[in-house]
């Protein structure tokens, strides 16, 4: 299963331009998923996700030259200053969003495709102490929800979307839509993307699953109450044609979805209450 995902995920990490050229599209690609922003220089200047994406470019590159310790200041720096942890060792595609961007901790192993959105609060953590993958990756066009959780070294495919509030510990095949705790997929797109742009921002839209169940067992009660209705219709007749005065037919019981639920108990004395 890791395999499959993996290889469906099609990340391509970093690409192929340089630090600049980055960087610009780091920048603006905010303008596609976010309507409040209004211009260049209002997002370098008030964007705290922006300002963190930028510095761990920086400190990616000083991570892979093995200037870990400088690298590692600076990261705490921003921490300080962004409320955004991403560890220099993490490894970012192009033009990740992290809007809101409060709360955000993405780990050392932690890899990321392309065109991600993240929301405040999002985790992207480890399972385990042990120096090895320990964080997930991320496939292309991901979306990931408000406060929502990644645990662990699994594979989200792309165009993958998490609720908020999530805790997902699993692989997750691509176009799937996660929620809950632990994550459940409840919706699979296909290779189906809705925006044109390839970014699906509708996160909202996700079906109910708590409803559905509920809508599911009013059904069934209604089925129920409707065989019930047409089974006493029957016993009704039954007692009019041999003049019983029995309520209930044992031989009855074998058809009625309530079995002998409704028998009276061998030994114990049934009360009937008479109104007035």
């Amino acid at each position: 299963m890791f395999r499959v995902v993996a290889e469906n995920a099609n990340i391509n990490l970093e690409g192929q331009l340089g630090f600049f050229a980055q960087c610009k599209e780091d920048v603006h690609c905010v303008f596609g998923r976010d309507p409040a922003a209004h211009s260049v220089w209002e997002i370098l200047l008030t964007y705290s996700g922006v300002h963190a994406v930028l510095t761990h470019r920086v400190t990616h590159r000083l991570w892979k030259a093995n200037w870990k310790l400088p690298a590692r200041l600076i990261a705490a720096f921003c921490k300080t200053i962004t409320g955004v942890d991403i560890h220099p060792g993490a490894t970012i595609g192009r033009r990740l969003f992290i809007d809101h961007a409060l709360g955000v901790v993405i780990g050392e192993t932690a890899e990321i495709g392309n065109d991600v959105t993240l929301y405040h609060g999002v985790t992207l953590g480890g399972t385990t102490w042990n120096k090895q993958k320990r964080h997930p990756t991320l496939g292309n066009n991901v979306l990931v929800g408000s406060g929502a959780k990644i645990l662990g070294p699994i594979t989200l495919g792309n165009n993958v979307r998490v609720g908020a509030n999530s805790v997902v510990v699993k692989d997750v095949p691509p176009c799937c839509t996660v929620v809950g705790i632990p994550g459940r997929i409840i919706q699979s797109k296909g290779t189906q993307i809705q925006n044109r742009h390839g970014i699906d921002l509708d996160h909202h839209l996700i079906p109910d699953p708590v409803g559905k169940a509920i809508a599911c067992l009013i059904e069934r009660i209604d089925e129920l109450e409707a065989k019930q209705s047409q089974l006493s219709e029957v016993r009704q007749v039954a007692i009019a044609e041999d003049g019983s005065k029995s309520p209930v037919h044992e031989e009855d019981c074998e058809t009625c979805d309530a079995e002998t639920i409704c028998l009276p108990k061998k030994g114990k004395t049934v009360k009937l209450r008479v109104s007035a």
